[in-house]
Protein backbone atom coordinates (compact mmCIF):
# COMPACT_ATOMS: atom_id res chain seq x y z
CA UNK A 1 0.00 0.00 0.00
CA UNK A 2 1.19 3.48 -0.77
CA UNK A 3 -0.21 6.71 0.60
CA UNK A 4 -0.71 9.64 -1.73
CA UNK A 5 1.70 12.54 -1.79
CA UNK A 6 -1.12 14.68 -0.37
CA UNK A 7 -1.31 12.49 2.75
CA UNK A 8 2.47 12.40 3.04
CA UNK A 9 2.64 16.19 2.93
CA UNK A 10 -0.26 16.48 5.40
CA UNK A 11 1.55 14.32 7.94
CA UNK A 12 4.83 16.17 7.38
CA UNK A 13 3.19 19.57 7.77
CA UNK A 14 1.49 18.50 10.98
CA UNK A 15 4.79 17.16 12.34
CA UNK A 16 6.58 20.40 11.52
CA UNK A 17 3.90 22.60 13.09
CA UNK A 18 3.68 20.39 16.20
CA UNK A 19 7.45 20.45 16.58
CA UNK A 20 7.45 24.25 16.46
CA UNK A 21 4.42 24.73 18.71
CA UNK A 22 5.73 27.84 20.48
CA UNK A 23 5.33 30.00 17.36
CA UNK A 24 3.51 30.32 14.05
CA UNK A 25 4.99 28.36 11.15
CA UNK A 26 4.89 29.49 7.52
CA UNK A 27 4.32 27.42 4.41
CA UNK A 28 7.58 28.75 2.95
CA UNK A 29 9.65 27.67 5.92
CA UNK A 30 8.07 24.22 6.00
CA UNK A 31 8.52 23.72 2.25
CA UNK A 32 12.15 24.74 2.61
CA UNK A 33 12.76 22.45 5.59
CA UNK A 34 11.44 19.44 3.66
CA UNK A 35 12.54 20.47 0.17
CA UNK A 36 9.00 20.11 -1.17
CA UNK A 37 6.64 22.17 -3.32
CA UNK A 38 5.22 25.29 -1.69
CA UNK A 39 2.16 25.12 -3.96
CA UNK A 40 1.32 21.55 -2.98
CA UNK A 41 1.89 22.33 0.68
CA UNK A 42 -0.49 25.30 0.44
CA UNK A 43 -3.29 23.00 -0.77
CA UNK A 44 -2.55 20.60 2.07
CA UNK A 45 -2.55 23.43 4.64
CA UNK A 46 -5.91 24.65 3.36
CA UNK A 47 -7.40 21.17 3.74
CA UNK A 48 -5.96 20.68 7.24
CA UNK A 49 -7.26 24.09 8.27
CA UNK A 50 -10.76 23.29 6.99
CA UNK A 51 -10.65 20.02 8.96
CA UNK A 52 -9.62 21.84 12.15
CA UNK A 53 -6.19 20.22 12.48
CA UNK A 54 -4.50 23.57 11.84
CA UNK A 55 -5.48 27.15 12.39
CA UNK A 56 -4.29 29.88 10.09
CA UNK A 57 -3.37 33.38 11.13
CA UNK A 58 -3.36 35.84 8.23
CA UNK A 59 -1.19 38.85 7.79
CA UNK A 60 2.44 39.83 7.68
CA UNK A 61 3.35 38.00 10.87
CA UNK A 62 0.85 35.20 10.26
CA UNK A 63 1.33 31.49 9.85
CA UNK A 64 0.02 28.14 10.99
CA UNK A 65 -0.50 26.61 14.41
CA UNK A 66 -2.17 23.43 15.57
CA UNK A 67 -5.94 23.68 15.74
CA UNK A 68 -6.04 21.30 18.70
CA UNK A 69 -3.45 19.61 20.94
CA UNK A 70 -1.16 17.17 19.15
CA UNK A 71 -2.32 14.35 21.42
CA UNK A 72 -5.87 14.87 20.10
CA UNK A 73 -4.91 14.56 16.43
CA UNK A 74 -5.19 10.89 15.53
CA UNK A 75 -3.04 9.71 12.64
CA UNK A 76 -5.75 7.33 11.40
CA UNK A 77 -8.24 10.19 11.18
CA UNK A 78 -5.77 12.34 9.25
CA UNK A 79 -5.05 9.52 6.79
CA UNK A 80 -8.75 8.76 6.30
CA UNK A 81 -9.40 12.44 5.66
CA UNK A 82 -6.64 12.88 3.11
CA UNK A 83 -6.71 9.66 1.12
CA UNK A 84 -9.20 9.66 -1.78
CA UNK A 85 -9.88 5.94 -1.37
CA UNK A 86 -8.32 2.72 -0.16
CA UNK A 87 -8.85 0.71 -3.32
CA UNK A 88 -5.62 -1.24 -2.97
CA UNK A 89 -6.48 -3.43 -5.94
CA UNK A 90 -9.10 -3.35 -8.68
CA UNK A 91 -11.65 -5.50 -6.86
CA UNK A 92 -11.93 -2.89 -4.07
CA UNK A 93 -13.46 -0.38 -6.47
CA UNK A 94 -17.09 -0.50 -7.54
CA UNK A 95 -16.25 -0.60 -11.24
CA UNK A 96 -13.66 -3.39 -10.91
CA UNK A 97 -13.58 -5.78 -13.85
CA UNK A 98 -11.52 -8.63 -12.54
CA UNK A 99 -13.14 -11.84 -13.72
CA UNK A 100 -12.34 -13.89 -10.62
CA UNK A 101 -13.63 -11.37 -8.03
CA UNK A 102 -16.62 -13.55 -7.01
CA UNK A 103 -14.37 -16.45 -6.00
CA UNK A 104 -11.08 -14.69 -5.22
CA UNK A 105 -9.68 -14.73 -1.70
CA UNK A 106 -7.12 -11.98 -2.29
CA UNK A 107 -9.57 -9.20 -1.49
CA UNK A 108 -10.15 -10.60 2.01
CA UNK A 109 -6.44 -10.88 2.72
CA UNK A 110 -5.75 -7.35 1.49
CA UNK A 111 -8.75 -6.00 3.39
CA UNK A 112 -7.35 -7.57 6.57
CA UNK A 113 -3.97 -5.98 5.90
CA UNK A 114 -5.57 -2.58 5.29
CA UNK A 115 -7.56 -2.89 8.51
CA UNK A 116 -4.39 -3.77 10.43
CA UNK A 117 -2.60 -0.76 8.90
CA UNK A 118 -5.40 1.60 9.88
CA UNK A 119 -5.66 0.06 13.37
CA UNK A 120 -1.96 0.81 13.86
CA UNK A 121 -2.44 4.38 12.63
CA UNK A 122 -5.38 4.73 15.04
CA UNK A 123 -3.12 3.77 17.94
CA UNK A 124 -1.00 6.88 17.44
CA UNK A 125 -1.45 10.61 17.64
CA UNK A 126 0.54 13.50 16.25
CA UNK A 127 2.16 13.83 19.68
CA UNK A 128 3.95 10.52 18.98
CA UNK A 129 5.69 12.06 15.96
CA UNK A 130 7.07 15.30 17.41
CA UNK A 131 10.84 15.54 16.93
CA UNK A 132 13.63 17.85 18.01
CA UNK A 133 13.33 21.07 15.98
CA UNK A 134 17.05 20.88 15.22
CA UNK A 135 16.45 17.64 13.28
CA UNK A 136 14.85 19.52 10.38
CA UNK A 137 17.08 20.41 7.48
CA UNK A 138 19.91 18.16 8.59
CA UNK A 139 21.03 15.66 6.00
CA UNK A 140 22.39 12.32 7.15
CA UNK A 141 25.93 11.69 6.10
CA UNK A 142 26.80 8.35 4.61
CA UNK A 143 29.81 6.56 6.02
Amino acid sequence: MRLTQFTDYALRLLIYVATHDKRLVTIEETASAYGISRNHLMKVANHLTREGYLKSVRGRSGGLALGRPAAEIGLGAVVRGTEPDFAVVECFSEDGRCRITPSCRLKGVLNGALNAFMAEMDRHSLADLVVDPAAFGVEKRHA
